[in-house]
């Protein structure tokens, strides 16, 4: 449950929130770009036993620490293991100071309206019951805006911010992740539909509450701006989507007040075959470019 020392540093903090939160779908990929093919494993237990070993490297190396990592974002099957002899969440941030926060979304639906939004998730009050026992600070859930559709979008932005009350209900804070697919042809148009569709949700949430914003690094630099300085935003945070670190960093760095909340540009460069020095140096070297882009503005 978050706490007043965790939404303090979350929201003065100079870092960024690392993703840590491949599902079943996107393991194997985020396996293959780590260098374990599908062949090195033949079960989803044996998948899910060598991603969480990945994840607790990474949360184990000496970099990754609340100095420049204020979060992380855990798949609910890591939430449920250990990291370091302990809970991942209480690892987290009684071992690194690193505030955790869970994915709580069941995947996409089918496109409609250009948007694909987050299939039911019927037993999300009971996930948060047990996020809220771990130690969990705040959620994460993801959908997707594939084109500039008024009428979707508005729709996926609805659909985050009902779920979005139900998880604020637990005393947890979401972060609302409606996704822009970056090469689609009418990108910025998309993002301006979305920028007013969030506007307009974030001003009917009552006072007091609080949500942050994951968004997808814009054609138009600081157009989320306005929602940085929103009464009801704790924080903004960009997901590199498919950018490399080089493009997503310097994205990032034109967006004042906006920090990282990166997957694949954090892992980037990482492998299971490096020496312990080899991937603490790589690592770092990530942690450091992501947090330099993070403070830029």
């Amino acid at each position: 449950m978050a706490t007043a020392e965790q939404r303090r540093k979350l929201k003065d903090g100079q870092g960024f929130i690392a993703a840590l939160d491949q599902s079943g779908g996107s393991t194997p990929k985020a396996l293959r770009l780590y260098g374990i093919d599908e062949d090195q494993y033949g079960t989803e237990a044996e998948m899910f036993d060598l991603v969480h070993a990945m994840r607790a490297r990474i949360a184990q190396a000496p970099a990754f620490n609340g100095d420049k990592v204020l979060g992380a974002i855990l798949f609910e099957k890591t939430m449920d293991r250990e990291i370091g002899g302990r809970p991942s969440a209480e690892y987290l941030w009684q071992e690194r100071g690193v505030v955790p926060f869970l994915k709580v979304d069941k995947g996409l639906a089918e496109d409609r309206d250009g948007v694909r939004m987050m299939k039911p998730m019927p037993d999300l009050d009971s996930l948060l019951a047990r996020g809220v026992a771990a130690g969990i600070f705040g959620t994460k859930m993801r959908s997707v805006v594939d084109a500039a559709d008024k009428t979707g979008i508005a729709a996926n932005v609805a659909q985050q911010f009902e779920i979005g009350r139900q998880i604020l209900g637990h005393g947890l804070v979401p972060i609302i992740e409606p996704e822009v697919t970056i090469s689609i042809p009418d990108k910025a148009e998309a993002e301006d539909m979305l920028r007013d569709a969030i506007a307009a949700q974030l001003d009917a949430l009552p006072e007091g509450a609080e949500v942050m914003l994951k968004l997808t690094l814009p054609e138009t630099a600081n157009l989320y701006e306005g929602l940085v300085n929103h009464p009801r935003v704790l924080r903004v945070v960009a997901l590199s989507g498919g950018y490399a670190r080089d493009e997503a960093t310097a994205r990032l760095a034109r967006n004042r007040g906006v920090i990282a909340s990166f997957s694949r540009a954090l892992t980037e460069g990482l492998s299971a075959q490096q020496s312990e020095a080899e991937f603490n140096a790589a690592l770092a070297k990530a942690i450091d470019e992501i947090h330099a882009a993070s403070v830029a503005g």
